[in-house]
C-alpha cells in the first residue's frame, strides 16, 4: 500500500516565514549641554570691544589692544580735567595724540621728511632754533615741530613764535596756543628761554611765505635781529635750520594785493592751482623734504650786554643767515628731483 503525502495548505508554495515586528522605542530629543555662563564685562571692557568691533580688528592683535587701552585713558583724562596746560595755552598731550597726529600722515607719506643733524639740538635745555620760511601755507614750521617731538632721542617739543595774525584768525589761533605758540615778542621767547624750552623762529615772515616762486630758495631779510638779543640775554645756543621742499607745495605765480588788503591779508596766493581749481587747489603738491638741523652757534662767550650791541647783533643775524642760505644751496645740489 502506497505511503500517503501530506499535501500543504496554499497555493502549493512553501509557506513563507514572516519577519517579526521589533517594538518601537520612542526617541527623546537630546538634551543640549548647558552653555558656560558669560563673564560680566566691565564698561571699559565693553567700549574696548566695540571699539574693537569697529576697526574690525582680530582679537589677538596685542598692538591695536594698547592703542584702545591708550585711546580710553586719553579720553578719560580729558573728561575729568587731569591733563596740564602752562600758562600760554600749550597742551602737550592734545598737541601729541590729536593735533599733530592730524598732519604726521602729510610728515610721512605725502612730503616722505627727511631729517638730518638732530645730534645738533640739545637734549637737555634752552636753544633757539631759526629757519628759513615759504611754502605760501605755513607748513614747515609745523614739519620742523614733528620733527623735533618724532625723531629727536629726547622727543623735544617746540614752542614757536607766531605774528600777530596767527593770533588773530580764529580756529588758526586756538590751534596755535594749543601747539605751544606764542607771540613772536622778546619777553615771551625769553622767559621761554629761560625755562629751558626749544624755540622756533622763522625771522623771514611772511616775507618769506609770500615770495613769489621765481625767488625760491633766496632768503628775504631777517629783520632787526630780535631773535639774536634773546639768544644772547639768556645764553642758550642758536640753531640754524633749513628747510628744502616747501617752496615747491604751492608755487606762487601771482598775488592780487587788492584783494589782499581787502581781505586784510599780508598777500592773495595765485598758484599753479589755486584758486583755479577751487578747493582743491588747497591741496599741497606732494614734494620731497629735507630738514637739516645745523651746528650750533654758542652765545655763552659774549658779555652781559651784548644783546644791547646793535653792530654784534646784526653780525651774528647775518652769520645765522648766511649759514642757513649756504645750507639750502648744498641740500638743493644734494636732491635728486622735486618730487623724489
Amino acid at each position: 500500500m502506497a505511503e500517503a503525502r501530506v499535501i500543504p495548505i496554499g497555493d502549493g508554495e512553501k509557506a513563507k516565514e514572516r519577519p517579526r515586528k521589533r517594538p518601537v522605542t520612542p526617541r527623546t530629543p537630546p538634551v543640549a549641554a548647558a552653555e558656560p555662563a558669560q563673564p560680566q564685562l566691565s564698561e571699559q571692557d565693553r567700549v574696548a570691544a566695540a571699539v574693537r568691533e569697529i576697526l574690525g580688528a582680530a582679537g589677538d592683535d596685542a598692538d591695536l589692544d594698547a592703542r584702545i587701552a591708550g585711546l580710553l585713558a586719553f579720553l578719560r583724562r580729558r573728561i575729568t580735567g587731569d591733563y596740564v596746560v602752562d600758562e600760554f595755552g600749550f597742551d602737550p598731550e592734545l598737541t601729541d595724540k590729536v593735533l599733530l597726529a592730524l598732519l604726521r600722515p602729510l610728515y610721512q607719506k605725502w612730503f616722505r621728511v627727511e631729517t638730518r643733524g638732530l645730534e645738533n639740538v640739545p637734549d637737555t635745555g634752552g636753544a633757539l632754533v631759526v629757519a628759513n620760511h615759504s611754502g605760501t601755507i605755513a607748513l614747515d614750521s609745523v614739519m620742523t615741530q614733528i620733527a623735533l617731538l618724532d625723531h629727536h632721542p629726547n622727543r623735544r617739543p617746540l614752542r614757536m613764535l607766531g605774528a600777530n595774525l596767527v593770533f588773530q584768525t580764529p580756529v588758526v589761533a586756538e590751534f596755535a596756543r594749543k601747539t605751544g605758540s606764542t607771540l613772536a615778542c622778546n619777553a615771551d621767547a625769553e622767559r621761554l628761554l629761560s625755562r629751558g624750552e626749544l624755540v622756533g623762529v622763522w625771522p623771514e615772515g611772511f616775507k618769506g611765505i609770500g615770495k613769489p616762486f621765481s625767488e625760491r630758495y633766496k632768503l628775504q631779510r631777517f629783520g632787526r635781529g630780535g631773535f639774536v638779543s634773546a639768544a644772547l640775554r639768556t645764553k642758550v645756543p642758536i640753531i640754524p635750520v633749513s628747510i628744502v621742499g616747501a617752496e615747491e607745495i604751492f608755487p606762487i605765480l601771482g598775488n592780487a594785493k587788492t584783494l589782499a588788503r581787502l581781505l586784510g591779508l599780508p598777500y592773495f596766493p595765485l598758484t599753479l592751482t589755486f584758486p583755479w581749481l577751487g578747493p582743491l587747489g588747497l591741496v599741497p603738491l606732494p614734494s620731497k623734504w629735507i630738514i637739516e638741523f645745523g651746528e650750533p652757534i654758542s652765545t655763552e662767550a659774549y658779555p652781559a650786554a651784548a644783546a644791547d650791541d646793535p653792530m654784534l647783533v646784526f653780525n651774528l643775524t647775518d652769520q645765522v643767515r648766511e649759514t642757513i642760505q649756504h645750507t639750502l644751496y648744498k641740500l638743493l645740489m644734494q636732491r635728486r628731483s622735486v618730487f623724489f
